[in-house]
């Protein structure tokens, strides 16, 4: 658990979440939360965190992908709480994120932050995919043949351990390589190599 101000700044936080980040109390207080969250889910988070300081809703919850020391990503629900005090510079935000099992830690799905793994032919094919593109018009648009783009598609699903065109699409947003709230579909710069 730690305790946010209305700048999102740390200002205490439990031993549990500093372990949980793999850092100090020293290395995480005074840091903006979102600065611990994967690129890809920061966004919808300071919309929900907005929603909290704007007196829209008093509480929210939701998975994200936290990252760590070392860039180690690891997803975790989240749930956030606002505590009003008597004015209203008293009141803060307390974030819980309960300690991540094992058995729900998938460092496959997830990965690593800066990992680099897709190629940027592979990130223009993914984006289109993602889109709803079908082969003929994606090979166009990339100046490929339709067996090229047919060939990188394959490349993604090994890559990612999938079946299908359904599934990659939905495993590239969980481990955060899609930007989540973005249309059109855009991949995370961060894992694209270059």
């Amino acid at each position: 658990m730690a305790r946010l101000d209305h700048a999102l700044t740390i200002q205490q936080a439990n031993d549990e979440f500093f372990q949980q980040f793999g850092a100090s109390s020293s290395e995480l207080c005074g840091r903006t939360f979102c600065d611990l969250v994967h690129p890809s889910v920061q966004q919808p988070l300071l919309r929900q965190f907005s929603g909290l300081l704007e007196g829209r809703r008093d509480r929210f919850a939701t998975d994200v992908i936290a990252v760590g020391r070392d860039d180690a990503a690891f997803a975790s629900p989240l749930t956030a709480v606002v505590v009003r005090g008597g004015l209203p510079d008293e009141s803060s935000i307390l974030v819980m994120m309960p300690t991540v099992r094992e058995d729900f830690a998938d460092s496959e799905v997830v990965g690593g932050r800066t990992k680099k793994f897709i190629s940027p032919i592979d990130a223009r094919i993914l984006e289109g995919i993602a889109a709803g593109v079908s082969t003929i018009p994606l090979a166009s648009r990339l100046y490929l043949s339709r067996q090229g783009v047919e060939y990188h598609v394959t490349c993604l699903l090994r890559k990612l351990r999938v079946p299908n065109r359904a599934a990659l699409v939905s495993r590239a947003y969980s481990m955060g390589v899609l930007k989540v709230g973005v249309w059109p579909p855009k991949v995370v710069q961060d894992f694209i190599k270059e």
